[in-house]
């Protein structure tokens, strides 16, 4: 875990608030990698008795966030997509891994893998426009 990859998750996740109701938990960050997990509740079932679409998204969203961010760039997304491949229910315990794909000066293309005790729920892809400004100086 580099140094400045985790002063960079703390500095986000520190008003994250979205994040921080999900109840997300870093496992590990560096360079264009993020590695978080998370717990499905009841407040985050639709009416179909399993998890909205929207968490499994988030959920995908904030390791992409945080993926694409510990280089020290502040990146912002421009665009995503997400298959959904497995029903998700409560209690689950959620992996999402966010990896780097392909990064240039102005632009990071990221993958992210939702997993539930081992097993692939969630497909999320998504592009960053990279700003050039800094979360931390130099």
């Amino acid at each position: 875990m580099s140094d400045q990859s985790k002063s960079i998750f703390d500095q986000m996740y520190a008003s994250d608030w979205f994040s921080i109701w999900l109840g997300i938990e870093m496992l590990e960050v560096r360079l264009g990698y993020c590695k978080l997990k998370m717990v499905v509740t009841k407040e985050m079932l639709n009416g179909f008795g399993v998890a909205h679409g929207g968490i499994t998204f988030s959920f995908a969203d904030s390791a992409f966030a945080f993926a694409s961010n510990s280089r020290n760039n502040k990146s912002v997304s421009i665009e995503t997509s997400i298959n959904h491949v497995k029903a998700v229910h409560e209690g689950d315990e959620l992996i999402a891994e966010a990896t780097e794909e392909e990064v240039t000066n102005k632009t990071g293309v990221y993958r992210v893998i939702v997993t539930r005790q081992g097993e692939k729920v969630a497909i999320f892809k998504g592009l960053v426009y990279r700003t050039g400004k800094k979360w931390l100086d130099a």
